[in-house]
């Protein structure tokens, strides 16, 4: 008798390990096979790895630029998103106004 009190203590334990295994044996059983997947997406695959195979071949055989240049337009851009332009620019008053009603 002690042995079924024991086992009703994890009688939620039990029953979820169950179903765990049953949502696992109906993917198997249900889900498509990984061939059919790869036959689906290789176009997309192909595609992929080509590009990242440019990606690697044009960034080995770039030629490394001038960073001066390359500073010059980043710093102004910057200054630009910062609100800390190079010379101030006068705000002129607008000569329209619009009146909500």
């Amino acid at each position: 008798m002690e042995i079924p009190e024991k086992l009703l203590k994890f009688k939620y334990h039990f029953l979820s390990a169950l179903i765990f295994c049953l949502t696992l044996y109906s993917l198997t059983l249900f889900a498509p096979r990984f061939l059919t997947i790869l036959a689906y997406f290789w176009p997309l695959f192909l595609s992929t790895a080509l590009f990242l195979f440019a990606v690697v071949v044009f960034g080995k055989t770039s030629l490394p630029g001038s960073d001066s240049h390359a500073d010059k337009a980043g710093e102004g851009l910057l200054d630009y998103v910062a609100g800390q332009p190079d010379h101030a620019v006068e705000s002129y008053p607008s000569e329209i106004k619009i009146n909500f009603v």
